[in-house]
């Protein structure tokens, strides 16, 4: 199994820290045998967001960066709840919600950006999981994507 941290500096990827949480929810909870519930994340990073409809004001590209952005901070907070990212055995399920215009039916490709990370540090076993791409006629803060993960570890 590969380290994720040596993929990440290979890849020049970054974890920001940890979102700031935006209402009264618990960022991680453990459950189970080994999984990890993961709130949803937005797009923040470095103090700058993505907000707006996809098909309207944010593009198909800024929209799967969007999508990336939010997979990193769900990252950053799965890291700092187990300390180590080489723990995560598999991702179980990525459930995420597109901010779309009515006529907006790209969600799937909106949401490969955020995929395509974990597939990137985790390869396919571990970083592919079942996903739901749904859009959403409106979003917390009209943030372009959120995700939430379900994630197994040990």
């Amino acid at each position: 199994m590969a380290n994720v941290y040596d993929i990440m500096k290979e890849k020049n990827i970054l974890l920001p820290p940890p979102p700031a949480k935006g209402g009264l929810y618990t960022p991680v909870v453990e459950f189970g045998d080994h999984l990890l519930y993961c709130s949803g994340c937005g797009p923040q990073w470095n103090g700058e967001n993505i907000t707006g409809k996809l098909g309207r004001e944010v593009s198909l590209e800024q929209g799967q960066e969007a999508a990336r952005r939010c997979m990193l901070n769900l990252l950053s907070n799965l890291q700092a709840k187990l300390g180590d990212l080489n723990r995560i055995k598999r991702f179980v399920k990525v459930l995420a919600f597109v901010n779309s215009a009515d006529d907006f039916t790209q969600q799937p490709q909106v949401v490969n950006g955020g995929s395509q990370l974990l597939l990137d540090l985790f390869g396919e076993e571990r970083g592919l999981p079942a996903r739901t791409a749904m859009g959403t006629n409106a979003a917390p803060g009209d943030i372009a994507v959120e995700i939430e993960v379900l994630a197994e570890y040990e």
